[in-house]
C-alpha cells in the first residue's frame, strides 16, 4: 500500500506543485477565503469527494467513504489563509494581491490537504474508513477552527491529523514532536489609574506611568521566582499608551501584551497568578487597576497514539534520516488545539527548508518553500490514515 500512495502521489505531484502555486499567486485574508475555498471544492467534487462550503464561514468540508467496516471516522484538518505582508520574494507566482502574502505556508498546507484527498479518492475500495477533510479559514486570527467546530464539522470524529511547515527542517524530511507542540496564547490588557500632577510635583500626584513601569518589572522577576522552570511562561508587554505631556504626570497608563504557556495547569493559574501582582503593586503606590485576561487558543498537545502512527507511517515513507524527533516544543500558538477539546489529535511539522539557499523564517516576506516537500507531506499523512484503521 506504501508503494501504491507513493506512485499516485508522483504521478500527482506536477498537478499539486500547479495548485500550490496558484494559491499562492492568489492569497486571501482571514474570513476573505472566498476563492480559494471555491477553489477547493472544485478540486474535491472533481476526486467524486461529497463537498459542503460555507462551513465555519468560509470553511470547505470533504466526505469521503471508504470501503470498509470500521465506523471509526478520521479528520484531517489543513488551513487556508494568508497574511498582510508584502511579498519580496521574486517568485513568478508571487502573489498578485496587494500586501497579502503566504507567508506562513498555508498554500503548501492546502495543497497537501488536496493532494491526501485525490491519493485517498483513488484509493476507493481499498481504503478501511470513512475520511473527513476540513479546510480551515482564518487560523492566522485564531477564530476560524471555532466557527468550524460551531458548525459541527467534529461531530462523529474519533480522531483528526494536522501539518505545519517548518523551515528550519529539510524538505524530504518531516518533524515528530511527542507531547506539547505548541503553547497557550492568552491576551492581556491592564490599566493602571492613577492621579494626574504636576511633574515638579510627583509627590502630590500618582503617578501611573512609574507603577506600570514596577508592574512590567515586578511581572518579569516573579516568573524567574514563583513559576516552575520545567513550565516555561512567557509574559510580553508589546504596547503600552499613557501620558499627556511631558510635564504632566500621567494618570492612566494602558498596556497590551500576550501570555504563553505549555502545561495546561500552569495556563489555568494564570490569571490570578497576574492579578495578584498587579493589585500588590497598585496598593502599595495608591494605584488603582483593570485586568482583562482574554482565553486565547490552548497549547496542542499531541496524542501519544497518534503521534507513534504518523511517526511510524513517516519511518516507513522516508527512513529514519528522514524523521526528525524535536525535542522542544513551540512558543508559537496553532487554532488546531481547539479541535482537540473534541477529539484526539496530532500535528506533524513538515520540512520545507533547501538544502543549499538561505531559509527565512516565517511570516517573512521573502518566506519560501521547497516544493519537493508536497510529495512527502501527501505520502506521509496518507499512508499514516491508511495505517489508522490497520
Amino acid at each position: 500500500m506504501l508503494n501504491e500512495i507513493k506512485n499516485l502521489t508522483l504521478t500527482l505531484a506536477p498537478r499539486l506543485i500547479e495548485i500550490r502555486r496558484h494559491l499562492h499567486a492568489h492569497p486571501e485574508l482571514s474570513g476573505q477565503e472566498y476563492q480559494t475555498a471555491a477553489y477547493v471544492a472544485g478540486v474535491l467534487s472533481s476526486c467524486g469527494i461529497h463537498v459542503k462550503e460555507s462551513v465555519g464561514k468560509t470553511g470547505v468540508v470533504g466526505e469521503l467513504i471508504g470501503g470498509g467496516k470500521d465506523e471509526r471516522l478520521l479528520a484531517i484538518r489543513t488551513d487556508m489563509d494568508a497574511l498582510p505582508i508584502v511579498e519580496r520574494t521574486g517568485l513568478e507566482f508571487a502573489s498578485r494581491k496587494d500586501g497579502v502574502m503566504h507567508a506562513c505556508g498555508h498554500d503548501v498546507h492546502t495543497t497537501v490537504g488536496l493532494g491526501t484527498a485525490m491519493v485517498l479518492a483513488s484509493l476507493g475500495q481499498k481504503l478501511p474508513g470513512n475520511v473527513r477533510f476540513l479546510f480551515q479559514p482564518a487560523e492566522e486570527i485564531a477564530q476560524g477552527a471555532e466557527w468550524m467546530v460551531k458548525d459541527g464539522v467534529m461531530e462523529n470524529v474519533n480522531s483528526i491529523l494536522s501539518v505545519h511547515v517548518f523551515p528550519t527542517i529539510e524538505a524530504g524530511c518531516v518533524g515528530i514532536r511527542h507531547g506539547a507542540l505548541t503553547a497557550a496564547a492568552d491576551d492581556i490588557e491592564i490599566i493602571i489609574i492613577g492621579e494626574s500632577g504636576h511633574g515638579a510635583r510627583p509627590h502630590e500626584a500618582v503617578d501611573a506611568i512609574w507603577i506600570a513601569s514596577q508592574v512590567i518589572t515586578m511581572l518579569q522577576q516573579a516568573i524567574s521566582r514563583t513559576q516552575n522552570p520545567l513550565r516555561p511562561v512567557v509574559l510580553t508587554i508589546g504596547q503600552i499608551m499613557g501620558g499627556r505631556a511631558p510635564n504632566v504626570i500621567a494618570d492612566n497608563v494602558r498596556m497590551l501584551g500576550t501570555v504563553r504557556s505549555l502545561h495546561p495547569e500552569t495556563s489555568e493559574q494564570l490569571p490570578g497568578w497576574i492579578e495578584k501582582i498587579v493589585a500588590n503593586v497598585c496598593s502599595a503606590y495608591g494605584a488603582r487597576y483593570q485586568l482583562n485576561y482574554k482565553r486565547g487558543v490552548p497549547s496542542v498537545q499531541n496524542d501519544a497514539f497518534l503521534t507513534q502512527l504518523v511517526e511510524s507511517a513517516a519511518v516507513e515513507a522516508w527512513g529514519n534520516e528522514g524523521v526528525t524527533i524535536l525535542p522542544e516544543p513551540s512558543l508559537g500558538a496553532e487554532d488546531f488545539s481547539v479541535y482537540l477539546k473534541e477529539a484526539p489529535g496530532m500535528m506533524f511539522r513538515l520540512g520545507v527548508g533547501f538544502k543549499d539557499k538561505r531559509n527565512y523564517p516565517l511570516h517573512h516576506p521573502k518566506f519560501e518553500v521547497d516544493e519537493q516537500a508536497i510529495v512527502t507531506g501527501v505520502v506521509t499523512m496518507a499512508y499514516a490514515v491508511y495505517k489508522y484503521w490497520n
